[in-house]
């Protein structure tokens, strides 16, 4: 079964890791942010080592993302940057294909495991399944 595995955290976790913190966000240092990404290349390399991984992938900043709908007459109305009201968004994520949801979760106990600052944000890691046949009726 393929599982989605994501990270969440906000644009101040962003700002944080590039050394601009603030009171719930505390900066990161150069020593910290390593240990994080080698926490999470560890995880990537052993997913990869037993052939469950699909994909992994870091996000850009929530600064950098565009909202696109459309208006009442089928056009594109374009947004740039995340609105005022979003606070968490998908940070990461790994596709995985494991045999069991107990896999995944071991998977994912270690992604919340990662070193962060003190005082950082708690965030849950998410798990969800890939619905490959898509709704049923049946």
């Amino acid at each position: 079964m393929k599982y989605l595995v994501m990270v969440q955290g906000a644009q101040a976790d962003y700002e944080a890791m590039t050394g601009h913190g603030s009171a719930r966000y505390p900066a990161w240092d150069k020593t910290q942010l390593k240990a994080m990404f080698a926490h999470m290349n560890a995880i990537s390399e052993e997913v990869s080592a037993r052939g469950e991984m699909v994909d992994a992938q870091g996000l850009a900043a929530p600064s950098t993302t565009r909202f696109v709908t459309v208006d009442a007459q089928g056009e594109p109305v374009v947004t740039d940057g995340p609105y005022a009201e979003t606070k968490e968004v998908l940070a990461g994520y790994w596709l995985v294909d494991c045999d069991s949801l107990d896999r995944v979760t071991e998977i994912a106990a270690q992604v919340a495991r990662c070193p962060v600052p003190p005082g950082s944000p708690d965030y849950p890691v998410v798990i969800r399944p890939i619905d490959e046949t898509g709704p049923s009726q049946d």
